[in-house]
């Protein structure tokens, strides 16, 4: 890993953006919100539109989906619209209209028609959809206090992972020693964290599957399994014995391995599904 090169970074009194920073996203980096330019939304048929990128943040939500299909729920059937995120498609008019943030997800529940519903924020559109449909969100006070715990928990740590870690290890132009350690350091004492409960609990929040597991298996249960930033070595992910297990238990369960290939357009072709608009959409695909 090579050090930054050049004399320490002494910065200004006053910052002042100047352009591309390099990396792999930098072209999308931007210090303002709002707009770039005119696209409306496309739109389905089904109560719920998603807009979103097969991101572990896109995929809490639509293993959340299918989820809730997988229980009989007609009410949860959706059209997922491919937002390319790397092209700047966050940043069109429509998407800025129901997420003022410009990231993925974003859900409209187009129930009520008269007056669609968008929701923004991926641990948020888990709890509307957990409390709209009464599923994967426990009734009783305290089991729904250690739920929300550790949906919080997942929603405060992710960026250390992704953000953090994930950019310095895997996307930034040069690999620096510092950033790398002090994410790095931090990811770890997460997946001990995680670790540790799942030695006392089969689902992360005790004994139900519920929104909790949804949220954090995408990013770490994924992480567990090989499949983020190519660092399960780097970080030596078998030695979290507890999260691999539990990983490797919800990665078996058939909404998760739908809801993983919903918006994906990487990797294997067999496993990928840029839109989903009805269920038969995933004939033919090796889930």
């Amino acid at each position: 890993m090579s050090e930054p090169s050049g004399a320490i970074y002494t910065p200004p009194e006053v910052w002042q953006w100047q352009g591309e920073s390099g990396g792999q996203f930098a072209s999308i980096n931007r210090p303002i919100a709002g707009a770039t330019h005119e696209k409306a939304l496309p739109t389905g048929s089904h109560p719920l539109q998603l807009y979103s990128l097969a991101t572990p943040n896109g995929v809490k939500v639509t293993i959340m989906l299918e989820e809730l299909l997988a229980k009989g729920h007609s009410g949860a059937e959706y059209d997922a619209h491919l937002i390319r995120i790397t092209e700047g498609e966050q940043f069109s008019s429509g998407f800025v209209d129901i997420n003022p943030n410009s990231k993925i997800p974003a859900l409209v529940d187009q129930s009520d028609k008269a007056a669609p519903l968008a929701v923004f924020e991926s641990g948020a559109i888990l709890t509307y959809l957990a409390e709209k449909f009464a599923e994967f969100f426990p009734a009783e006070a305290r089991p729904r206090a250690q739920c929300n715990a550790w949906l919080h928990w997942l929603m405060g740590s992710a960026p250390y992972l992704g953000g953090g870690f994930g950019h310095f290890y895997a996307y930034a132009p040069e690999r620096w020693q510092y950033p790398i350690d002090r994410y790095t350091m931090e990811v770890k004492r997460q997946l001990d964290v995680l670790d540790r409960q799942l030695a006392k609990s089969e689902y992360v929040a005790g004994s139900a599957y519920t929104i909790a597991d949804m949220a954090i298996w995408p990013w770490y249960g994924q992480l567990a399994q090989g499949k983020l930033y190519n660092a399960e070595k780097f970080l030596d992910v078998t030695t979290y014995q507890h999260v691999r297990r539990w990983a490797d238990q919800l990665n078996q369960r058939p909404a998760v391995r739908r809801g993983v290939v919903v918006n994906k357009t990487w990797g294997d072709e067999n496993r990928q599904l840029p839109e989903r608009h009805d269920a038969s959409d995933f004939e033919g695909l090796d889930i």
